[in-house]
């Protein structure tokens, strides 16, 4: 049965690519939208990386969007978890080794300067908000693991996070206002190209993005930190 199902399933996605292949013959685009990024992307937008250019110009409400649903996904957690009383019962905690205790301190101011200039730099470099809050929460969980039993204040990493997100919706907000087109919209000078002060709104959008999702990550870890401990 199970044989024949699998066969089944194979031969829907071999039709269904057929299918995609004929459609669209090989070589021609299947819309304008990349050429015209490629084309006016720097000009409109003043950020060297073309990535950058769509995920927090073009489209920076759909960016929007996804870092509400990772707050969305950190406030399932807790909820689970404190349904579930994952905050009580704590066990014993055995303390990390030496090399590990003195490695996660003298690395963590490191990692969460690298975070920092991952979101300052994502309008230049590869990189942005997402990836620079990521580092920074690897190097709390580095943290964790190394000075075992210390966890994050809870009420700085709230704060950080409520005004992160506040700021985001500020800066759409003035676009609206100011620019008088649409949410988000640019109303700061682009500057020079390749240059740290640049890309009108795209790094301010960046800084709060990588705080708020730093936050958020460090509050997942905690959790789930404060579940196994």
């Amino acid at each position: 049965m199970r044989t024949a199902f699998s066969i089944v399933v194979l031969a829907v996605v071999a039709v269904g690519i057929g299918a995609a292949l004929l459609a669209v013959p090989f070589g021609s685009p299947k819309t304008q939208v990349g050429d015209y990024y490629n084309e006016h992307g720097r000009a409109q937008t003043g950020a060297a990386n073309m990535v950058t250019s769509v995920v927090v110009g073009y489209r920076a409400f759909d960016t929007l969007g996804e870092v509400t649903v990772l707050f969305v996904a950190a406030l399932g957690l807790g909820a689970v978890l404190s349904a579930a009383g994952g905050r009580s019962g704590r066990r014993e905690v055995q303390p990390a080794s030496l090399v590990l205790l003195a490695g996660s301190r003298f690395l963590f101011p490191m990692i969460t300067l690298f975070g920092a200039y991952v979101f300052l730099h994502g309008h230049l470099t590869p990189g942005g908000g997402f990836q620079g809050g990521a580092v920074v929460a690897s190097g709390f969980l580095l943290l964790y693991l190394g000075t075992r039993g210390r966890r994050v204040n809870r009420i700085g990493s709230t704060v950080a996070e409520s005004l992160s997100g506040l700021a985001f919706v500020v800066i759409g907000l003035i676009g609206l206002t100011v620019g008088g087109r649409y949410f988000l919209s640019n109303f700061m000078p682009t500057g020079a190209l390749n240059t740290l002060f640049s890309a009108g709104i795209i790094p301010l959008i960046y800084i709060a993005v990588g705080f708020k999702v730093g936050s958020e990550l460090s509050g997942v870890i905690d959790d789930l930190v404060e579940e196994t401990a």
